[in-house]
């Protein structure tokens, strides 16, 4: 049997036609053969290309969707290289990046409402109502074409998860991996897609396969597996029960042994490696999930996330500052605080701890932005003087 070619159609996209973050998609179908070349450094320059192109910053352009089909082709051919890679950037290109959809997963629904009301907006209006909030809003229209070729790429690779389906019994454990977290970001396949998840995790040998199996269940709301998943935290494989404590608690499952386990991986987390959710930055993903439960949570789990924000370090320290935050002072925004005595004992903690962080993290306008939002200073000296530090 004659062999398929992963690029037959290529050259029938009108490429020049389309646009991406530097232009028109004419190198487009150059890139694509690269990703096919013997030459290793070829591959990664093309991949790396390709990923700027259509998918700059988290931002989906023109070229995205058409392009999906092509990399899930060579995704599929096992006689390809960097198929895991190829994988990975498909998911970038149908959620941007991924840590604004964690730790609840894809809110599709709300996705397509938005995406329709702004169809059927007034642009005039639109850009009144920003400029009325105070909100920089230069071009309505940019806007709209944004989300909707945004939505056209997540479509594209929902259309080829068929293909992902596959790669779940793909010889190559990455690839296993890579497919088993792309599919937790299609909550509307949920059908379709926890059938061949469950008997992945029926097999897997792999403990970061197996970990992105449960918290994609988890993140489709696979109900029928609950029962089994707090099975899971007894068990000896520290990732398989983190895995299992994601997706309970993402699942409206709150019992004392899922909170423990997400405070373990706050001050412990476990060693992990390969693809997987957040970058596999566990204490950043345990964190946001106590953090869903608000004033609810138990004094000893706002410590854990507490104890981890004082180990956390570079940019994974945003969603468990994030966290610690919503946990002591709620949602944001949030006024200017009071004087710090009026401050509950853990919320005195929390700005302590922030204002503890070293220098370097006090450099990151996110992190700076993220205090703002709570009412702390995103100053360091005047944090700290506040905090009662030297």
């Amino acid at each position: 049997m004659r062999k398929s070619d992963p690029l037959a159609g290529l050259d029938a996209v009108e490429w020049t036609r389309l646009r991406h973050a530097y232009g028109t998609a004419g190198n487009v179908p150059g890139l694509l053969r690269a990703l096919m070349s013997p030459d290793e450094n070829k591959r990664e320059n093309a991949r790396s290309a390709l990923h700027d192109n259509v998918c700059h910053q988290g931002c989906r352009y023109e070229a995205a969707a058409p392009t999906v089909p092509f990399l899930l082709a060579i995704a599929a051919d096992r006689s390809m290289p960097d198929r895991a890679e190829l994988l990975q950037l498909v998911s970038e290109l149908a959620v941007g990046w991924a840590d604004e959809h964690l730790p609840l997963g894809v809110d599709i629904k709300g996705w397509r409402r938005e995406l329709a009301r702004m169809h059927a907006a007034d642009p005039r209006k639109e850009q009144r109502g920003a400029r009325d909030e105070g909100l920089v809003f230069d071009d309505f229209q940019e806007s709209l074409h944004e989300t909707t070729v945004a939505l056209a790429a997540y479509d594209a690779v929902r259309a080829g998860l068929p293909t992902v389906h596959s790669l779940l019994s793909d010889p190559d454990s990455s690839v296993r991996a890579t497919a088993a977290y792309l599919l937790g970001w299609f909550p509307e396949e949920a059908a379709a897609s926890t059938p061949p998840l469950r008997a992945l995790w029926n097999v897997e040998t792999v403990p970061a396969v197996t970990v992105n199996a449960i918290i994609s269940l988890g993140l489709l709301s696979d109900g029928g597996l609950i029962d089994r998943m707090r099975d899971q935290l007894t068990g000896d494989e520290p990732l398989a029960r983190y895995g299992a404590a994601i997706a309970l608690i993402r699942m409206g499952v709150t019992d004392a042994a899922v909170i423990a386990e997400l405070a373990t991986a706050c001050t412990r987390p476990p060693e992990a490696d390969g693809p997987g959710f957040l970058g596999w930055d566990l204490r950043a993903y345990a964190s946001e999930s106590l953090g869903m439960l608000g004033g609810a949570a138990p004094a000893e789990a706002v410590d854990s996330v507490l104890d981890g924000l004082s180990r956390s370090s570079d940019f994974g320290v945003c969603p468990v500052a994030a966290a610690a935050l919503r946990l002591t002072f709620g949602a944001p925004p949030r006024p200017s605080l009071p004087p710090l005595d009026q401050l509950t004992p853990l919320q005195r903690r929390t700005v302590r701890t922030l204002a503890s962080l070293p220098e370097t993290t006090w450099h990151i306008l996110d992190f700076r932005e993220l205090l703002e939002a709570w009412g702390v200073s995103g100053d360091r000296d005047t944090c700290r003087r506040y905090a009662g530090l030297a």
